[in-house]
Order: structure tokens, then C-alpha cells, then sequence
């Protein structure tokens, strides 16, 4: 009984988490493109640290991970995350956001980090 109230609780984070419309988002995009900080700030108008703050947040709870490439850190979804298969249904439910890294990719600005 104590372990599922855990499990309730660890879940019921991860969903507060994914309230966020940003956080939301990020995820839907990383759901089919890695990322940078960088490329965020520009499809979210926000700036370096919030952007930072918001993804620290996906990251401590294992949604994000990061992959240091140079100097830059790219984050990719957590596919092996125990959260994966209930954030996966979950991102069944929303629209494609690629068109958001289009609108970068049109501007010049994907991938701006390399």
C-alpha cells in the first residue's frame, strides 16, 4: 500500500511539472528534436535563465537529459525515464510543435550554438 502512494505522489510531481505550458512544450518538441538552451530562449521569447530554470526542473526529475557536446549541452528526452511511457501517451495527445524549429531553421537561428 505505502509504495503505491509513493508512485501516486512521484507521478502527481512529473504531471505539476508538465502543467507548465513551457515545460509542456519543450517536451513535446524534444520529443522529436534534441535541443539547446539557446534555441529555446528564441522559440520562447523567455530568457537564458528562466529557459535554464525550466529545464533543470524536466532534468531533476529524469523527463530531460543532457548530452555536453563541445560547449554546448544539447537536451534529447529521457526515453528510458520511468515517466517515459505516461509522457509519451500524454505527448499522443498534443500537436507537432516542429514547426516552431522551422521558424528558427527560417530565421537562421537553429542550432545557433555550433
Amino acid at each position: 500500500m505505502k509504495e503505491s502512494s509513493v508512485e501516486i505522489d512521484k507521478t502527481a510531481g512529473v504531471l505539476k511539472l508538465l502543467g507548465d505550458k513551457t515545460r509542456l512544450t519543450m517536451v513535446k518538441i524534444l520529443d522529436t528534436n534534441d535541443c539547446c538552451v539557446c534555441e529555446f530562449v528564441e522559440i520562447f521569447k523567455a530568457s537564458q535563465p528562466a529557459i535554464s530554470q525550466h529545464v533543470r526542473k524536466l532534468k531533476d526529475v529524469g523527463i530531460v537529459k543532457e548530452k555536453r557536446r563541445g560547449q554546448w549541452i544539447i537536451y534529447s528526452l529521457n526515453r528510458e525515464s520511468e515517466f517515459f511511457p505516461l509522457i509519451q501517451s500524454l505527448l499522443n495527445h498534443l500537436p507537432n510543435q516542429d514547426f516552431k524549429l522551422k521558424e528558427l531553421e527560417e530565421q537562421g537561428l537553429r542550432i545557433s550554438c555550433e
